[in-house]
C-alpha cells in the first residue's frame, strides 16, 4: 500500500484520523489496512466504536482544526509527511509505533541518510559535552546524520558539532515552539541547514507526556543510539529502551560510579549495551549497510473471515481479556477465532477505549 504522495485532501484526512479519539499509531495502521484510505476509515468510525461498546459518538478531530494546522505548517515553511509516502524515513516506518504523520522543516534529504542518535544528560559534565562533540564530528564526517532531541547538555553539543555534516532535531512540541528558550539560535540553524521533526502540530507546547513520545522517534530514525551520560531515571534511558525494542544497536559511554550522571549509562552496559570508547566502536558495528526498505503498509492484511464477528464473539473475547497483558497469538488460540476476526474485534475495542495496546504487541483491558 505504500506509493506516491497523497492528495491534499487525503493528507488532511490522515491528520484528522490520527488525532481522533483512541486512534493511536497501531490502531491507525489497522484502520488504513482495512479501509485503504483515511476518508473511508473516518466514515466507519461511528459504527466501529458502537460495536466496541462506546455509547456515544466518537470525538473526531475537526476539519477546521486540521486545515488550520496545515496552514500554520505552510506559514513556517514546514509540511506534513504521511507514513505511506515514499519520502517518509524507512527506519522509522518499520517501527510498530511510528507516527502516522510527521511535521518536518529543513533539508528533507537527511531523512534518506543513515542516522546515529546521540543523547544524554541535560546537566552534562564539560568532558561529556566535549566527547559528544567529538563523536558527532567523527561519525558525521563518515556520512551519517546525527540525531538528537535539542535538549540542553549532550543534545545541544551533538547538534552543534554536526551542523556542517547533517543533523536532525526531534522536538516534543510544535516546530514553531522553541524549547529550551536558550536554544533558539540552534533551533533556527537546524531548520535552515539540518532538519527539525515533530509529530505534533504547530503551536503545541512541549508538555511532559510528549517527551517520551518524541524519544521513540529519535530511536526510530536511527540505526544506532549512543548514550553519553544519563541518570538512572532519565529520558535517555527511555530512549535506550525504545531503541532496544526497535532492534537498534545501543551504545553507552562508561563513567565514574561516583557520578550520578553516569549511573544510567553504567547500568545500560551491565544490562547488555555495547561499551563505547570511541566513534570507531559505532562505525565498525554499523559497517556499510544501509537501512532496510521496509514498509509497515506493505504486509498483506489478514485473510478475510468467513463471517462477520457478532455480539457473541465480542462477549467471548472480553471474557478472555483481563487487566494483565496477553499476546495476540495466545488470545487467538484461546478464543478459536481466525486472524481476521481477532483483528476486527480488537480494532473495535481499541476505538471504544476498552483495551490497551502495549509496546510488545500484547493487549489488556483498559
Amino acid at each position: 500500500m505504500s506509493g506516491g504522495p497523497l492528495s491534499d485532501e487525503e493528507r488532511l484526512n490522515w491528520l484528522i484520523l490520527s488525532r481522533s479519539e483512541n486512534v493511536g499509531p497501531v490502531t491507525f495502521k489497522s484502520l488504513i489496512k482495512r479501509f485503504q484510505t483515511a476518508s473511508a476509515a473516518l466514515r466507519a468510525l461511528p459504527d466501529l466504536t458502537r460495536k466496541g461498546g462506546l455509547n456515544r459518538a466518537p470525538r473526531i478531530w475537526s476539519r477546521e482544526a486540521a486545515e488550520r494546522a496545515m496552514a500554520n505548517a505552510e506559514r513556517i515553511g514546514a509540511r506534513f509527511l504521511c507514513s505511506m509516502e515514499p519520502d517518509y524515513p524507512l527506519m522509522l516506518r518499520e517501527a510498530d509505533t511510528a507516527p502516522p504523520l510527521i511535521c518536518i522543516k529543513g533539508d528533507e534529504t537527511l531523512l534518506a541518510r543513515s542516522g546515529v542518535a546521540i543523547v544524554g544528560a541535560r546537566n552534562a559534565s564539560a568532558l561529556a559535552r566535549k566527547f559528544s562533540r567529538q563523536l558527532a564530528r567523527e561519525i558525521g564526517g563518515e556520512g551519517h546524520v546525527i540525531i538528537s532531541g535539542l535538549a540542553r547538555g549532550i543534545d545541544t553539543a551533538a547538534h552543534d558539532a554536526a551542523l556542517d555534516t547533517g543533523t536532525i532535531a526531534v522536538v516534543a512540541g510544535g516546530l514553531d515552539v522553541v524549547y529550551p528558550p536558550e536554544n533558539a539560535g540552534l533551533h533556527a540553524a537546524i531548520g535552515e541547514r539540518g532538519l527539525v521533526v515533530s509529530e505534533q502540530v504547530p503551536g503545541t507546547e512541549p508538555k511532559a507526556d510528549l517527551f517520551p513520545r518524541r524519544n521513540r522517534i529519535i530511536s526510530g530514525l536511527s540505526r544506532a543510539l549512543i548514550v553519553v551520560e544519563a541518570a538512572l531515571r532519565s529520558g535517555s534511558l527511555i530512549t535506550a529502551r525504545f531503541a532496544a525494542e526497535q532492534g537498534r544497536d545501543v551504545f553507552a559511554v562508561p563513567g565514574s560510579p561516583l557520578d550520578p550522571r553516569c549511573e544510567g549509562t553504567n547500568r545500560l552496559i551491565r544490562d547488555g549495551a555495547t561499551l563505547l570508547m570511541s566513534s570507531r566502536d559505532v562505525l565498525e558495528t554499523m559497517g556499510s549497510g544501509g537501512p532496510r526498505q521496509i514498509s509497515v503498509f506493505e504486509s498483506d492484511p489478514p485473510p478475510p473471515s468467513l463471517r462477520q464477528p457478532d455480539a457473541a464473539d465480542m462477549r467471548h473475547l472480553l471474557e478472555l481479556l483481563s487487566p494483565n497483558p496477553i499476546d495476540i497469538d495466545d488470545l487467538a488460540r484461546e478464543s478459536g477465532f481466525d486472524a481476521a476476526t481477532i483483528s476486527a474485534l480488537l480494532l473495535e475495542l481499541s476505538l471504544a477505549g476498552r483495551i490497551t495496546r502495549h509496546a510488545d504487541g500484547s493487549v489488556s483491558l483498559a
